[in-house]
């Protein structure tokens, strides 16, 4: 307690210097647009060996790929991790179409849960104070 009798809250730190959420958010947008590469380039492989494409299965995979470039556009939103979730969601549904694009979902659903835990990190190490030039 201090000597008025209110509590004080645990010690204050600035702002960081450079805003880490802009290099998190870009970082995000350039993993929805690599996932948009694979997925497209999954199209030659789903017709080659998956027996052909059908119109079902040609709109699915090219509406994901619309989605996540419309979705790259949106991170600076609050809710743009939960826009990237679902459509990862979406990608490992994929499998029911071809198992390549199930595939593609699991090793890019590992990189999510990877910049899941990047986002936690970074907002520990905000509210310790632990970037660069939240210290005086």
């Amino acid at each position: 307690m201090s000597e008025d009798g209110s509590e004080t809250d645990a010690p204050r730190f600035k702002p960081p210097i450079n805003d880490p959420w802009k290099g998190f958010r870009g970082v995000c947008a350039g993993t929805l647009i690599l996932e948009m590469i694979v997925v497209l380039l999954a199209l030659p492989v789903v017709s080659t060996v998956g027996g052909g494409l059908s119109w079902f299965s040609t709109l699915y995979i090219v509406g994901l790929a619309v989605l996540m470039v419309l979705a790259s556009g949106m991170q600076r939103r609050p809710q743009g991790m939960q826009i990237n979730l679902v459509i990862q969601v979406l990608v490992l549904l994929g499998v029911f179409i071809h198992l390549s694009i199930g595939i593609v979902g699991l090793i890019f659903g590992a990189v999510w849960l990877y910049l899941l835990y990047l986002r936690r990190d970074i907002t520990r190490r905000i509210e310790r104070g632990q970037l660069y030039g939240q210290r005086e």
